[in-house]
């Protein structure tokens, strides 16, 4: 019996540029695959395929020119009127005066003789136990306070003194026989200061509560 004898062909080993050729077609594949149709993005995966980034298209028609403009160096045209502006800023500031947390509004000024006190026994004598006429400690308010008479501005009225606390809003919380008419003692932690202060005659500005 003949044996029918079967050549098999062998094939020829793949070139170094055909085995590139097929690289590049499977990374092609790759990442067609990663890309998601209609959401304009491309995701990155790690080898345990969660998503790192994603990298967002833009479209050209949804670009503001005046941003782009901007953008490119392009200064935007702004129109200001400075009057009204300067006037819409004071405006704000005088809003934003306050007073132990509420807001407060000026309502007059007068012109007044200011003196200073201190309230040790020097300027208090008798008195000096610490609190004021109102009652009110005399640390109120940082020891920022006057005393005043209280027929012109009763207790409580706040006003401004400008040298005296910044110029901000101070408590009428006391009072003395020597304080009247339109008279502010002004008072300081130590005698010495007080003086220092001697006696000035100024226009001062008195608030109220706006709320």
């Amino acid at each position: 019996m003949h044996r029918t004898r079967h050549h098999t062909r062998r094939r020829r080993p793949l070139s170094l540029g055909e085995v590139g050729v097929f690289a590049l077609l499977v990374l092609a594949m790759s990442l067609l695959a990663m890309h998601k149709p209609g959401t304009g993005s491309v995701a990155e995966a790690n080898p345990n395929g969660l998503t790192l980034m994603n990298v967002h298209a833009v479209d050209p028609s949804t670009i503001n020119p005046a941003d782009a403009g901007a953008s490119a160096g392009q200064p935007y045209d702004v129109k200001m009127n400075v009057d009204s502006d300067v006037s819409a800023v004071a405006e704000a500031a005088e809003e934003r005066h306050l007073f132990a947390g509420r807001p407060i509004r000026r309502v007059r000024q007068m012109t007044m003789l200011t003196t200073a006190y201190s309230p040790d026994a020097r300027s208090c004598g008798k008195w000096a136990d610490g609190f004021t006429a109102s009652g009110y400690s005399v640390w109120t308010n940082g020891m920022k306070l006057v005393a005043a008479d209280t027929k012109v501005l009763p207790f409580g009225t706040l006003v401004s003194i400008p040298g005296y606390n910044g110029g901000r809003p101070v408590p009428v919380l006391d009072r003395g026989g020597k304080i009247k008419g339109h008279r502010l003692d002004l008072l300081y932690p130590t005698h010495e200061i007080a003086l220092q202060w001697g006696a000035q005659r100024l226009t001062v500005d008195v608030w109220e509560y706006a709320d």
